[in-house]
């Protein structure tokens, strides 16, 4: 950079008596420029000028806040001279601040600010302005010649930042990462942890971070990814998009180590990265490379990227009553063993596993705090400005005034189950368009399509080119489900396209309905509406030009033929179709996804793995998220539901470090009593989680018949009037075993259409129970607020087809928050019950239980290995044998004969109820309500 001004032969010089000394001014002929004044008149200034102002201006005005008067002192010729000479000096001088000499280098700024800190010798500024440091550029010239490429880092990771456009946050949390890296000792019992979101780029973070560790002195990296071909294959893909120009530049090489050729010395002696699956053959493979094949490599220095860490690298099995090291991890151990420095990271945006291991001193004193094993350090990732998890499909849907208010629907249990397999019994193929057990899978393929010629049609309008659009079908695991799926869908498409060709009223009427549908939530989000006449067009054009493709998804084999040089699949035509299992469950990333339509049970996996599934989650534009729709089962809505705010919990307690100080996870006893739950139980059971400030309701159930549910409801209607009065205000105290039993009374008259639904009972139960008797107000220890409203009239489903979840107003949550300040409040609210309203013309009580803002998050486990698994696994039979025989018992066998014969689930326990007069397990849990 040169100097900022130029010699003028009319040089005048102004002195400027102020109150924190004097300042020097030089009249350049259109400025004047100000230097500090130094100790005594004939010295020459040592700084650059500290501002200046155009001829004209008010000098007196700068800088502010000095009131100074101007007097020209031509005459002061010492003066004049000295400051000539050094304005002379200056204009022979250029100065650099950091970007000047990041251009220069060819590198990042910031990779000039990390020379600053690592290098002693790195030349001194001339002044530190408020813009930054300024440097001479004699001085910066000599300090790169010197370095010439001797010691001078290649710097990957700045040159890669610029390539990628990476943000200041993340190339902070990058910065952190890799110091942590440095300075700290990992292992795979305290590893060092990337904490990001769900398709939050966590590959960006950890390759940049693999970048910066080369520039560090690390020489290999090796990259563990998920057992599949087709992430090992994105992953590579990745790694090579990213490094391409140092690959190019043979500064460093990328192999699968399934595939790596003989390694010459020379291409030892580049930077080195790895990729294996985290897989018998694989990880022996490499174990293979550094024992014998290459020793040398044993010397270098290692990092080890664990990326999904959650996925088979921390596993446990238990033999003999002792729990050791699963393979992986006993296989990651074995590397880390062979080299003689080595550095550990596990990347993961579902950690439980790796914070919530297994721990025989999970409980203190038998007080039921956990304390999580925690990791040698946490990097957690920032969220870019597009990032869309599950705040908005989950807390935001709730919200009627958000475009995420409409994007579920419900799937009808029997239309999963007609969804397994064929059984002409439950429904005929070629009658798709009116079979009832169908009707939701139709209906979001024609609202796929609308959705899709809606967005082109924006596009178009905004002079972009359109986009292609994605429908994942993810429902079952097993392959013959997936050809019957694709047989009912491609049977749905041909049906359109005939009758679009014919233009039949049938077709108007069905896309009449999805347009709108999608109308509301684009109204809400602000966007462009096309006509419908437009949208008809374009959508029968997508349907007769076949830009409907339908791709079966379930082998390695077929997913690495659909993979693009990206990694990710490709979208051939303008709508695409994806029906697959647990091959497309995490990592293959499927851009422009707008419809999910998702039946598996996630009650039967571990949270990570269900958490995985959520493909809606990433960058996404608004514009999208209005036509985004989501079909599931009402509880598996649910479950989904519970596991993003178990999710959030637990991350809430990460970020903060409130984990330090304990987080609870409790379960209910075979007596009943709250007791501490081992987290390691968290991969088998479901979870409720309880946070600060929360509510705890029951959604989606429907109330007992009017008849049998009298006698309890008048018991509860005289304790209610008891405790409160007929016309209760104001909440009450009362003891909180006599909350547990309102809560329970009020339990007693809800039956829900899931048997599972009413694990909720149990965690509710066991919140109002531990929060009232853990509190930290010992006053107030086992005490409840009770607030009671009458003549409330929610009706059971919202206007979008959804279960309601709000039978308190906005008044009663307000004062129940402002009551639960230590110990919670349950609000029990009297429901008229119409039958108009969706329910059996029953009043009933709805439970609602607020939590104290003082509360620690607690986790509630309400299922956990039944006792005739432990006793199974005691005779030597393995935990899955034991589950097999669980589910082979007799009352399951007689389900499984029914559905065989046609009938839903439903339909079928409903029967062997009602036939049996033993009644096993489900005519008893009737009886109890």
């Amino acid at each position: 950079m040169s100097s900022p001004f130029r010699p003028h032969p009319a040089l005048r010089v102004y002195c400027l008596p102020g109150v924190k000394g004097w300042l020097f001014g030089l009249h350049d002929g259109s400025r004047v420029l100000f230097f500090q004044k130094v100790q005594y008149w004939g010295s020459v200034p040592d700084r650059p000028p500290i501002g200046s102002v155009p001829i004209g201006s008010p000098i007196g005005s700068y800088p502010q806040p000095i009131q100074c008067s101007v007097n020209a002192i031509d005459t002061a010729v010492n003066i004049a001279y000295t400051m000539c000479e050094f304005y002379s000096h200056m204009t022979r001088e250029n100065l650099l601040g950091l970007h000047e000499i990041a251009t220069l280098a060819d590198v990042t700024p910031s990779a000039v600010a990390n020379w600053r800190k690592r290098f002693p010798d790195f030349p001194a500024p001339l002044a530190e302005l408020k813009s930054g440091p300024v440097f001479r550029e004699r001085d910066v010239d000599v300090w790169l010649a010197k370095r010439d490429g001797k010691g001078l880092p290649v710097l990957y990771y700045d040159r890669l930042a610029a390539k990628r456009g990476d943000d200041p946050m993340l190339m902070q949390q990058i910065e952190r990462a890799v110091e942590n890296l440095t300075a700290k000792t990992t292992s795979l019992d305290r590893p060092g942890i990337l904490l990001g979101k769900i398709q939050s780029g966590k590959t960006r973070a950890f390759l940049g971070i693999i970048a910066r560790c080369f520039d560090r002195g690390f020489d290999v990296a090796v990259v563990l990814t998920k057992g599949t071909k087709s992430l090992a294959q994105q992953t590579l893909s990745r790694v090579k998009e990213d490094f391409r120009e140092f690959i190019d530049a043979e500064e460093i090489q990328v192999e699968d180590i399934m595939s790596i050729p003989d390694l010459t010395p020379y291409e030892l002696n580049k930077k080195l990265v790895l990729i294996a699956k985290k897989e018998d053959d694989n990880l022996n493979r490499l174990l293979d490379a550094f024992k014998y094949k290459y020793p040398a490599l044993r010397e270098k220095r290692i990092l080890i990227v664990d990326d999904e860490a959650d996925f088979a690298s921390v596993s446990f099995q238990k033999r003999d009553g002792v729990v050791g090291a699963g393979k992986i991890s006993s296989q990651i151990d074995d590397l880390r063993g062979l080299v003689a420095n080595s550095a550990f990271l596990q990347v993961t945006a579902t950690p439980y596993s790796l914070y919530l291991q297994p721990d025989d001193t999970a409980h203190v004193n038998g007080n039921s705090l956990f304390m999580p094993k925690r990791p040698q350090f946490t990097v957690i990732l920032p969220t870019h400005d597009k990032y869309v998890g599950g705040d908005y499909y989950f807390e935001r849907s709730i919200d009627p005034d958000s475009p995420a208010y409409y994007f579920y629907r419900e799937v009808p249990l029997q239309e999963r189950e007609a969804l397994k397999k064929e059984d002409r019994r439950r429904f005929r193929v070629e009658n798709i368009l009116s079979e009832k057990r169908t009707e939701v899978l139709r209906d979001a393929t024609l609202t796929f399509i609308v959705a899709g010629a809606i967005r082109r049609l924006q596009a178009k309008a905004g002079s972009r080119p359109p986009e292609k659009y994605s429908f994942l079908i993810h429902t079952e695991q097993r392959r013959e489900s997936h050809e019957w799926q694709e047989t009912v869908a491609t049977a749905i498409r041909d049906a359109l396209i005939r009758e679009a060709r014919k233009d039949t009223p049938r077709f108007n009427g069905l896309l009449q309905s999805a347009y709108s549908d999608l109308k509301r939530s684009i109204v809400l989000e602000g966007s462009s509406l096309p006509s419908f006449d437009d949208v008809k067009f374009e959508a029968v054009g997508a349907l007769t030009d076949g830009q409907l493709m339908i791709t079966k998804v379930n082998s390695d084999k077929d997913i690495h033929e659909l993979l693009d040089d990206n990694g990710q699949l490709k979208l051939r035509t303008p709508l695409n179709m994806f029906i697959g299992g647990q091959i497309l469950d995490r990592g293959i990333t499927i851009n422009n996804l707008i419809a999910f339509y998702y039946g598996r049970n996630p009650k039967r996996f571990q949270q990570d793995t269900v958490l995985q599934h959520s493909r809606m989650y990433g960058a996404r534009s608004m514009a999208d998220l209005a036509v985004t729709r989501f079909y599931a089962p009402q509880h598996v809505y649910q479950i989904m539901k519970n596991i993003h705010e178990f999710d959030g919990a637990l991350r809430e307690a990460f970020e903060s470090g409130a984990h330090d100080q304990g987080v609870y996870f409790i379960q209910k006893d075979a007596q009943d009593r709250v007791v501490p739950c081992s987290p390691n139980k968290l991969m088998f059971s479901d979870v409720v989680s309880i946070r600060p400030g929360r509510r705890l309701l029951p959604m989606g159930f429907q109330t007992v018949a009017k008849t049998s549910g009298l006698a309890n409801l008048n018991k509860l209607d005289r304790q209610l009037e008891i405790l409160v009065g007929s016309e209760p205000d104001e909440p009450t105290l009362i003891p909180v075993d006599q909350a547990l039993e309102l809560l329970r009374l009020a339990y007693a008259n809800l039956v829900f259409d899931n048997s599972g639904d009413d694990d909720d009972e149990k965690a509710h139960v066991a919140a109002l129970e531990h929060l009232s008797r853990t509190s930290k107000n010992r006053i107030a220890q086992g005490k409840s607020w009770l607030l009671v409203a009458k003549d409330r009239d929610v009706a059971r489903y919202r206007e979008e087809g959804r279960f309601s979840n709000a039978p308190d107003t906005k008044q009663q949550a307000a004062l129940a928050r402002e009551k639960a300040a230590d110990i919670p409040v349950l609000m029990l609210l009297r429901q008229n019950g119409e039958e108009a309203k969706g329910w059996r013309g029953l009043p009933f009580w709805w439970p609602v239980i607020v939590t104290p803002q003082a509360a620690v998050t607690s986790i509630f486990a309400s299922d956990t290995p039944s006792t005739n698994t432990t006793v199974l696994k005691k005779k030597g039979r393995s935990n899955k044998m034991s589950e097999l025989r669980l589910r082979q018992s007799p009352t399951e066998k007689g389900i499984q004969a029914l559905m065989n014969v046609g009938l839903t689930r439903e339909e079928a326990e409903l029967k062997l109820d009602a036939a049996s007069s033993h009644a096993p397990a489900l005519a008893t849990a009737r009886a109890k309500r």
